[in-house]
């Protein structure tokens, strides 16, 4: 994408207070509280089910929450949805087209839809849609149609730009360009709200993380933040041309215990990796061995969600079933 930036706005705080919603006897959304300040990106993450598009859908308007209290740019989103949507721009994980419109019909369509809208031209350069600009919808690759729905939530100039999944379904090139213009949208001073189940995705983009499970936020803060309160020990994994003595391993500086992969392969958790790798590298030199591979797996944010919630992050949760489709 072009590195053009994008034009800087003046935007106040996305307030969301003890936000609720349910569906039968499912409270989907659980007393969820967060801000999003200008030039910030917010980050909800979480499982799929965990209630992130639930979420973002009662922010938008989407769906009427049962109770709570959300503000975008001084307005009152429950109360006024249409003033405050004003101030918003999205795309959605399940968003599309039809098939024969194309990128430029499609962004002078919505474009009509507001008093001061964008210019479609600007627009197109941005997103690098100019090469398809007038092809149909159904001929583009998953990172253009991805582009067009960028384009698409920047038609009315929005404060806060809302982002369920945007990345779901890119191969790695697409998503890179994706992340920088997300992190341009920074750059600029909007707003950014964020969903996503992808750990390394959180941890790159965002300024703070709600970690959202069954519902409830059970922590925010800057991802490193979160991390360094992780009570997980950093664990190395060692590979040897010999196989390795057991007993020389456990006894290495910092070594809290240690696993045997194979004759020449441990790894071990340690509360210093600087000492015990070096207290390695004299057994192995007095041993006359050599090291092959060696590699240091410090706590991530799937160490903290596991801590948090007492579950692997790779265990799924299910969606509402009687969850019905909102109406926009």
């Amino acid at each position: 994408m072009p590195a053009r930036s994008l034009e800087p706005v003046n935007a106040a705080n996305v307030c969301v207070r003890d936000l609720v919603k349910r569906y039968g006897s499912v409270e989907a959304v659980r007393e969820v509280t967060f801000e999003v300040a200008a030039g910030e990106i917010f980050g909800l993450l979480g499982p799929n089910g965990a209630g992130k598009t639930t979420t973002l859908e009662c922010v938008l308007g989407l769906r009427r929450p049962d109770s709570g209290a959300i503000e975008i740019g001084g307005v009152d989103a429950i109360a006024s949805p249409a003033s405050a949507r004003q101030f918003v721009g999205a795309q959605l994980q399940s968003a599309t087209l039809q098939d024969k419109i194309t990128a430029r019909q499609a962004l002078k369509l919505f474009a009509s839809f507001y008093a001061e809208p964008a210019s479609i031209g600007e627009l197109i350069e941005r997103f690098a849609l100019a090469e398809k600009a007038d092809a149909a919808f159904a001929s583009l690759s998953g990172g253009q149609k991805q582009r067009v729905f960028l384009a698409l939530a920047f038609v009315n100039n929005p404060r806060l730009v809302v982002l369920d999944e945007p990345t779901a379904g890119l191969d790695p090139q697409s998503r890179r360009e994706l992340h920088r213009v997300i992190t341009g949208m920074r750059a600029a001073g909007r707003m950014v709200l964020l969903s996503t189940h992808d750990l390394n995705e959180a941890h790159r983009l965002c300024d703070r993380i709600g970690i959202i499970d069954h519902g409830r936020i059970v922590a925010i803060a800057r991802p490193d933040e979160l991390i360094a309160r992780a009570r997980a020990t950093p664990r190395v994994t060692i590979r040897t041309a010999k196989p390795l003595d057991s007993a020389g391993i456990a006894t290495l500086d910092g070594v809290l215990s240690s696993e045997s992969r194979a004759p020449s392969e441990y790894v071990v958790t340690t509360r210093d990796p600087s000492r015990t790798i070096t207290a390695l590298m004299k057994q192995l030199e007095s041993a006359d061995n050599r090291l092959l591979d060696l590699q240091i797996r410090r706590p991530s944010l799937e160490d903290v969600f596991i801590e948090l919630t007492g579950r692997a992050w790779s265990e799924s949760i299910d969606e509402a079933p009687d969850r019905p489709i909102p109406r926009a």
